[in-house]
C-alpha cells in the first residue's frame, strides 16, 4: 500500500484544463496591483509610508492591494 504521492503523480494531470479557472484569478490580481499602484502614485504627497505600501502591494499579491485600499487610503484622511 502506497501512502505517499510523489512528483510522478503530476504526469497524468492535464494542466491546460485548469487555465480557465486560473487565468481570471491571475488577471484580477494583476489589475488590483495596477490600480493600487496608480492610486498610490497619484496621492503620493498625502500618503505616509509610500515605500512600505509599494512593497506590500507588489509582494503580497492579491491581499496587498486589498489591504492598501482598506487601510492605506485612510492615511490621507488624518492630514
Amino acid at each position: 500500500m502506497q501512502l505517499h504521492y510523489g512528483w510522478d503523480e503530476f504526469k497524468n494531470v492535464d494542466f491546460m484544463s485548469f487555465l480557465p479557472i486560473i487565468l481570471p484569478v491571475i488577471a484580477i490580481g494583476f489589475i488590483l496591483v495596477l490600480i493600487a499602484l496608480i492610486d498610490l502614485y497619484r496621492h503620493r504627497k498625502t500618503r505616509k509610508n509610500i515605500l512600505l505600501w509599494t512593497l506590500i502591494i507588489i509582494f503580497v499579491n492579491t491581499l496587498g492591494p486589498i489591504l492598501y485600499f482598506v487601510i492605506g487610503r485612510k492615511d490621507s484622511d488624518r492630514i
